[in-house]
């Protein structure tokens, strides 16, 4: 009885400590991402004061100088520029990347779109 009862306690133990990795892991990647989105945008707001390049050329470079992620999320706003407003294409590229990103950090992005409203 002893035995089960160490057994059953270890396991409790051990799957608790695996849980906590997990959710510590996805905190890591989200400011992470956090980071790398504000590097991102900064650069975004420096391109488009001084340089006057076009957004989807913008936004192609900032993919290809990015993570995984995040470069998945410029890449799918770019590529729904073709046919849709910068603003309309931002906001349906953050509701479709897959990320560590909250709802909160996703609805803050979002209010990136009302800045890109007269660009096509």
């Amino acid at each position: 009885m002893q035995i089960a009862k160490f057994i059953m306690l270890s396991a409790v133990f051990i799957l608790s400590i695996l849980i906590g990795k997990y959710k510590s892991m996805q905190y890591t990647y989200r400011l992470k991402e956090l980071e790398e989105i504000k590097n991102a945008l900064n650069i975004l707001k420096t391109k488009i004061k001084f340089t006057y390049e076009p957004i989807p050329n913008i936004f192609e470079e900032l993919s290809q100088n990015s993570s995984n992620n995040i470069a998945m999320l410029f890449t799918k706003s770019k590529e729904k520029m073709k046919d849709k407003t910068a603003s309309i294409s931002w906001e349906e590229a953050v509701d479709e990347t897959v990320c560590n990103l909250n709802n909160e950090d996703k609805c803050k992005l979002k209010t990136l779109s009302k800045l890109l409203r007269s660009y096509r």
